[in-house]
């Protein structure tokens, strides 16, 4: 009868122990130690989840805590050290590096990757794309998902065509410098799946990007 309780109570701990992407934070190791944080209460939840009686879900908990803290907090660690060194080798201060906490996405709006109407990289750009590409060969317990995405402006099926060819052009650029394609994945929303209003000139310039967002394995 207890263990619904102590399943409510670590989702909600793990819930409340990382911080929103979105909130500003001068630890440069935030995702580590909560990565730690929410691996030990995952590994806690396992651990009792598959205990049969109070003392083997005690020793399950202990267990489990212990080894997910340490996975939790590797995969935090190696996060914050990969969003740092790209942070300080990109040149183009337009690139925002984005951790959520258990990945890594890299927004590239479309006004700096392609000129207007166009899926051809911008050569100012190639160059914090090899970038990117040395950094996932310095990390490679990862894959990457390149994903393309527009405004609302025009026929969406035209957008969606867009999204797909400026999400290939990106991780051509990626293969061609070293990353290995088993690794990459690429899909277009085209309108689908905007971050901002399309009701704006500012709106519709934020929703025209690519993420590549890179998930530990």
């Amino acid at each position: 009868m207890k263990t619904p309780l102590v399943l409510a109570t670590v989702s909600a701990l793990a819930l409340t122990a990382c911080t929103s992407p979105d909130t500003p934070t001068n630890n440069p190791n935030q995702r580590t130690g909560e990565g730690a944080a929410i691996g030990g209460l995952l590994g806690a939840l396992a651990g009792v989840a598959v205990g049969d009686d109070a003392g083997s879900r005690r020793r399950g908990a202990l267990i489990g805590g212990l080894v997910g803290a340490g996975v939790g907090a590797a995969v935090g660690y190696d996060l914050d050290k990969q969003a740092a060194e790209l942070r300080r080798d990109f040149d183009n201060s337009g690139i925002q590096i984005i951790n959520n906490g258990n990945t890594l996405t890299v927004r590239m709006p479309q006004d700096i990757l392609f000129p207007t109407d166009s899926a051809a990289v911008s050569p100012t750009l190639q160059g914090d794309l090899r970038v990117l590409a040395n950094s996932l060969q310095q990390y490679p317990n990862s894959v990457v998902q390149v994903v393309g995405h527009t405004d609302n402006t025009g026929a969406a099926s035209y957008n969606q065509d867009l999204s797909v060819r400026r999400a290939n052009a990106v991780a051509s650029v990626l293969i061609g410098a070293g990353t290995p394609s088993s690794r990459v994945s690429v899909s277009g929303r085209g309108e689908d799946a905007p971050i901002a209003s399309n009701l704006t000139p500012e709106g519709r310039a934020q929703n025209r990007r690519v993420d590549i967002t890179i998930i530990p394995n």
